[in-house]
């Protein structure tokens, strides 16, 4: 199993974390992949995720933070399924020296993540 984290809106409006893993050596129905690097010191104040993707830290080591306090460090190899598309948002900030280093995968509509909850 990849160590992985939920990040998505619940019914109160606010974005909540769920920590889990993606099931290994299953096909996920992927539309795009980007690639980005991020200067290190960085950091994103309140967003949201722009649509349903994998983020997967290549480098760097995060804290991610949503309004209602609860936080969560991803480190490299983690996925972070982003959901939170609605409501109060999350932030970031690289805790690290080095830069943020990862990929965007986009899910075609409908695709399963096949993330599982601890």
């Amino acid at each position: 199993m990849i160590r992985a984290f939920r990040l998505f809106t619940g019914t109160d409006g606010d974005s909540h974390v769920v920590r889990g893993s993606i099931k290994a050596k299953q096909l996920v129905d992927a539309r795009s992949i980007e690639f980005k690097e991020t200067p290190s010191h960085s950091a994103l104040e309140w967003h949201n995720a722009p649509t349903l993707q994998y983020v997967i830290t290549l480098a760097g080591v995060l804290e991610f933070t949503t309004r209602t306090g609860e936080s969560f460090i991803v480190r490299p190899g983690d996925v972070l399924l982003a959901e939170d598309n609605s409501g109060t948002g999350h932030s970031w900030r690289l805790l690290n020296d080095d830069p943020w280093k990862r990929a965007y995968v986009i899910f075609a509509p409908g695709a399963d993540p096949h993330f599982i909850s601890d």
